[in-house]
């Protein structure tokens, strides 16, 4: 009865799948590719309740509203901070995602979570989506994602090693066999960077800088191990002595000293999967590389400071910014290859280590 049911299902709606990120939202339609890479920003008029704006146009408002409107980020560290405005930017995407042309059925989705999130979290994520519409939610850890994506052979007898470093966690796992062996989520990642910087030149400069202003600069000049040419950047932001604005020079030197605990603790992080993992698989990373996604493997000299610091090969896939959305998409053009990597219910999650 339930294959007659999602034959009809299949017939009369389409299949989604979305990477909820902490910084940005990716939709995938199947048979279309990546539709929708929006920021993960909400606006609301809190007088009314309504949603105002979402994606860009709410993000263009962030630090600049009036009283009444407050643009927020739903999600933080990776998972939903506010159930209701999840579900109306899930409502949104959807909505956007399928031209406006609602079909008889609702869509199935495939939602991305990062690895190590407890049930609750991941109870979150499927009600939300279930609320704005969807007839069937699957959820996978983005890190798995992540590697289908990319095109990694998941389902083989060989070792695979992922860091996804997205806005809120990076995710470091080594898979096999369509399985997790080994990860780690950890809190560092494009806005905790964002935060070092903002602290960095509150103490170093005495201005203080907005969000906006700190990413802006990290993505400008922003590097982890120094290039042959030394760069600069100019930042504008609020004297803490006089309270009047104030422009200053930093370079590349300055912004790598306010990255340089989060960075260590990546590094750090790494090494611990990889001591724990099984020295077989291990022999295979060595063998094969460990793989960067996620935007956070743009920061520039990443992939050599971490080939350096672990001994082994590192690569930044071929646009690491949709990785987890194509792989979602992967896994919903051929679900019955890939039903294995996908968590059924909140009870397949591993336990927290």
């Amino acid at each position: 009865m339930k294959r007659i049911i999602n034959k009809f299902g299949e017939m009369f709606s389409q299949d989604i799948g979305i990477d909820l990120g902490t910084a940005n939202t990716l939709v995938y339609v199947s048979g279309e590719g990546i539709v929708i890479n929006e920021p993960s920003v909400v606006a609301i008029n809190q007088k009314t309740g309504r949603v105002v704006a979402v994606g860009s146009e709410a993000k263009q408002m962030l630090g600049r509203t009036p009283a009444h409107i407050v643009a927020v980020r739903p999600l933080v560290d990776g998972v939903i901070s506010d159930f209701e405005v999840t579900e109306e930017m899930i409502l949104y995407l959807l909505n956007k995602a399928q031209g406006g042309k609602k079909k008889f059925f609702g869509p199935r989705v495939v939602v991305g979570v990062p690895s190590g999130v407890t049930n609750v979290e991941t109870r979150a994520v499927r009600d939300a989506t279930k609320n704005a519409g969807a007839r069937e939610v699957l959820i996978v850890e983005e890190p798995m994602a992540g590697a289908i994506g990319i095109k990694l052979p998941v389902m083989e007898p060989v070792g695979n090693m992922v860091i996804d470093i997205g806005g809120g966690t990076s995710d470091i796992a080594v898979i096999s066999l369509g399985g997790i062996v080994r990860s780690k989520n950890l809190r560092v990642a494009g806005d905790r960077l964002n935060n070092d910087i903002i602290a960095y030149i509150r103490s170093e400069f005495k201005i203080l800088i907005g969000e906006k202003t700190a990413e802006e600069v990290k993505i400008k000049i922003g590097a982890v191990i120094s290039g042959e040419r030394p760069t600069e950047a100019t930042i504008r932001g609020r004297d803490l002595v006089t309270g009047l604005p104030r422009e200053v020079i930093v370079t590349d030197s300055d912004i790598r000293e306010a990255m340089a605990q989060s960075i260590d603790n990546l590094l750090e992080s790494s090494k611990e999967v990889l001591e724990t993992t099984p020295p077989e698989i291990l022999a295979d990373v060595m063998q094969r590389g460990i793989h960067l996604v996620g935007g956070g493997a743009l920061i520039r000299g990443l992939d050599r400071l971490l080939s350096d610091y672990l001994k082994i090969p590192v690569f930044v896939s071929d646009d690491p910014l949709t990785a987890i959305a194509r792989g979602a998409g992967v896994i919903l053009e051929n679900l019955p290859q890939y039903q294995e990597v996908l968590i059924e219910n909140e009870d397949d999650l591993p336990p927290k280590k």
